[in-house]
């Protein structure tokens, strides 16, 4: 089993967001983001230390959930301050920016970091695409044409020229071309039954991180793979990654009393008005491509909401309480859905820094070592088989 660490960097200097979107700025306190950026920087390096396989950033705008519209800019930090852990953008969020422009910092990075992108192709939430006015109708076209033009940047070794539905370069030769070739690793969400299929064309990696129980999460593993091997090549257990929110302490009742008050924070302060945008995207747009799609999501959404955190840690959803109980539950996650890799997210909401330290050290010592050998298989998913 590998492991993943995304730290989303919200601001949290906030009491109260209310439902409006875009949030407005005038909460944005100069001096203290300063000092959270500092302190975030140096949290996502100590993931390094702490054993992570990869360390993870991702793009969101217009609010105060996270303070990374450029995440490679992060990314670029990372790439020089780090020896060993991958470089996981998970996001760029690639309908609504430039794809030649994320062709070349990509390869940027890889370069930078000797290798080691790991090149996230993110959808992104509906309301993104309100900020930089692109209309969620095209997310998938858009989508899926800019993979194939950002693949094709990456491994020509020539100039060509690009002639679409959403995008047209006369002439296109990016410098440096990334050190993975043809093209670096590449890693999408899945979480989704169009996702999954796009994840599988691509010949991506798969995240999986908005688990509701595992047998829907079963089911979305299984289109992945038959997509995949419809395209001609089968994913592996790395291939295949869940998202869980991680929480370890001394007991059980410390670490539910951490992560409780910080998705708290999370959900009511940082996504008050994320909620709103996106359900207005969503009733207004075609942002999923049918109505059964965006059913699933509106469910996802509730099922979080209305199950109690003991029901959620009961179901296998949460990773939380003492080292051992970890362990365990990260062994039943394999067990039930054939991972090979986890990703998880320790700062949750306003979860203190000194906490989220103490949970990295936990999996360091105790954790890591006791879950390593699981996802040796070579058949990945063969829980959802």
């Amino acid at each position: 089993m590998r492991f993943s660490y995304t730290h989303h960097m919200p601001y949290t200097g906030v009491t109260e967001a209310g439902q409006d979107w875009p949030v407005a700025n005038k909460q944005f306190d100069p001096k203290l983001g300063v000092e959270m950026f500092q302190r975030y920087i140096e949290d996502k390096i100590y993931a390094e230390q702490a054993g992570f396989d990869w360390i993870g950033s991702n793009e969101h705008h217009f609010s105060p959930y996270g303070m990374m519209p450029n995440p490679n800019l992060v990314g670029a930090v990372l790439a020089n301050r780090t020896k060993r852990a991958g470089i996981l953008q998970s996001g760029n969020i690639i309908p609504i920016t430039n794809p030649i422009r994320v062709a070349e910092e990509y390869a940027m990075l890889d370069v930078m970091s000797g290798g080691r992108l790991i090149a996230g192709f993110m959808r992104g939430i509906p309301h993104e695409y309100v900020a930089y006015n692109v209309s969620p109708d095209e997310s998938y076209g858009r989508m899926a044409e800019a993979i194939a033009l950002i693949k094709k940047a990456w491994s020509s070794p020539e100039p060509f020229g690009w002639e679409g539905e959403f995008y047209q370069f006369r002439a296109v030769s990016i410098w440096p071309r990334p050190v993975q070739q043809p093209y670096p690793r590449m890693m999408m969400s899945a979480s989704s039954d169009a996702s999954a299929r796009l994840a599988a064309e691509a010949g991506s990696s798969a995240g999986f991180l908005r688990i509701v129980d595992f047998e829907s999460t079963r089911q979305q593993i299984k289109v992945y793979m038959d997509r995949a091997r419809e395209c001609g090549w089968t994913p592996k257990a790395d291939d295949v990654m869940i998202g869980m929110n991680c929480s370890i302490a001394p007991t059980y009742e410390e670490a539910k009393e951490i992560l409780q008050a910080g998705q708290k924070y999370f959900f009511s302060v940082l996504g008050g008005g994320i909620r709103t945008a996106q359900q207005l995207v969503i009733q207004k747009t075609r942002y999923f491509k049918d109505k059964g799609a965006a059913e699933k999501f509106a469910k996802k959404a509730t099922v979080q909401r209305e199950a109690s955190f003991d029901e959620r840690v009961e179901q296998g959803l949460i990773v939380c309480g003492t080292p051992e109980m970890a362990i365990q539950q990260i062994q039943r996650i394999h067990r039930e859905l054939g991972n090979g890799r986890m990703n998880l997210s320790v700062k949750i909401g306003n979860v203190a820094d000194h906490h989220v330290t103490r949970t990295l050290d936990y999996l360091r010592d105790i954790v890591f070592p006791a879950v390593r050998q699981l996802g040796e298989e070579n058949d990945p998913a063969q829980a959802a088989e």
